[in-house]
């Protein structure tokens, strides 16, 4: 099956003239998607609770900030860029009692929707743009005339303009640029939470931790296990994300190459695709989603007690005293305690919560 891709010539910006779009968060993905509007030539308003932080970072950029009620009463298009986790409560206090028929209900990721915590009305429609990188890069590549590639969905079509109103949103924040790949709620709510898992957040630092751990244990200086293991890992996804596995490859020694053979398959081996095959399994029926929702309830604590773990690991304390001496690398540390509306940046949709 031949995907379905849109980009600049498949998108009438036409489609959202005269129509106010109201981006409710600020953070990683709201800055972006507001200020590529607005220089977009859209009528944009943001939505932020008056103790909000980025109130005066939106203000600064020349934008108008309302409360998110306000926003959603005077909008035709509302655009949900707030965590996951809050965004039932955002809805039933400040975007359910101001939706109207005809409206546009934008959502940068399926979660709330695919597992049935947010059910709009029957008469709104409601459509999904995912872009495919955080929201500093949907902001620069912008800038620089370009686009990061983003998903589409449509749950509901109560207009029958749903495609194509969402298409000149997406135009609006440079998505058809790159292109804009047509997907479903459900598939870019698994995909993406299941890609973080797996792969992106939890089998990467996972996979890094252990190299680290097993060097250091043998014997060897913390210092060479960190550039060996984490410093070295953006050169080769850097390879990857240009040329694919074959070019990161043919980019290495052939004793890197052969190594890649002979031992990736014994790191992930049966057992762990067992394991891939179950968390995805968890996703898709929910599971995950129900353990998420229930440890927000309850205050986050495994969720607050395995963050400072994390934080407290020697990778961590090595990899700080290094890149502090690397002048020429942007070196960044982790603000604390960390904005309630930022949210951890999206990566290619690690994303869940796109802020």
């Amino acid at each position: 099956m031949t995907a379905t891709m849109y980009y600049d010539a498949d998108a009438d910006p036409n489609e959202l003239a005269g129509t106010r779009i109201a981006v409710l968060g600020y953070g990683s993905q709201g800055h972006a998607h507001a200020l590529n509007l607005r220089d977009s030539g859209f009528d944009v308003c943001v939505g932020l609770p008056e103790a909000s932080v980025s109130r005066e970072a939106a203000r600064a950029e020349g934008l108008r900030v309302l409360s998110p009620a306000e926003a959603c009463a005077e909008a035709g298009v509302i655009v949900v860029l707030t965590p996951d986790t809050g965004q039932r409560a955002l809805y039933d206090a400040s975007i359910r009692p101001h939706l109207a028929a005809g409206d546009l209900l934008v959502f940068a990721h399926g979660f709330n929707i695919r597992y049935g915590l947010i059910e709009p009305p029957a008469g709104v429609d409601v459509t999904l743009v995912a872009p495919k990188g955080p929201g500093h890069l949907v902001r620069s590549t912008f800038v620089a005339g370009q686009g990061v590639p983003c998903l589409m969905a449509v749950h509901q079509d109560a207009t029958g303009r749903a495609r194509s109103r969402t298409l000149a949103y997406a135009r609006g924040i440079g998505g058809t640029r790159a292109g804009v790949l047509t997907t479903t709620f459900a598939e870019e709510t698994e995909t993406d939470l299941f890609g973080e898992q797996a792969v992106l957040c939890g089998g990467v630092s996972s996979l890094v931790k252990a190299g680290f751990e097993t060097l250091v244990a043998a014997g060897y200086q913390p210092e060479l296990a960190y550039f060996e293991v984490m410093h070295e890992l953006k050169l080769i996804v850097d390879l990857m994300y240009r040329g694919g596995l074959s070019y990161m490859r043919y980019s290495v020694s052939d004793t890197a190459e052969y190594g890649d053979y002979v031992s990736g398959p014994r790191v992930i081996d049966d057992r762990v695709r067992a394991t891939m095959r179950q968390l995805l399994d968890a996703i898709r029926d929910g599971s995950f989603a129900q353990r998420w929702i229930a440890e927000n309830d309850a205050g986050r604590p495994y969720f607050d007690r395995e963050r400072e773990a994390e934080r407290a690991h020697p990778i961590e304390d090595v990899g700080a005293q290094l890149r502090s001496r690397m002048r020429w690398l942007d070196a960044q540390t982790v603000p604390s305690p960390r904005s309630a509306e930022a949210g951890p940046a999206a990566v290619a949709g690690a994303a869940g919560e796109r802020s």
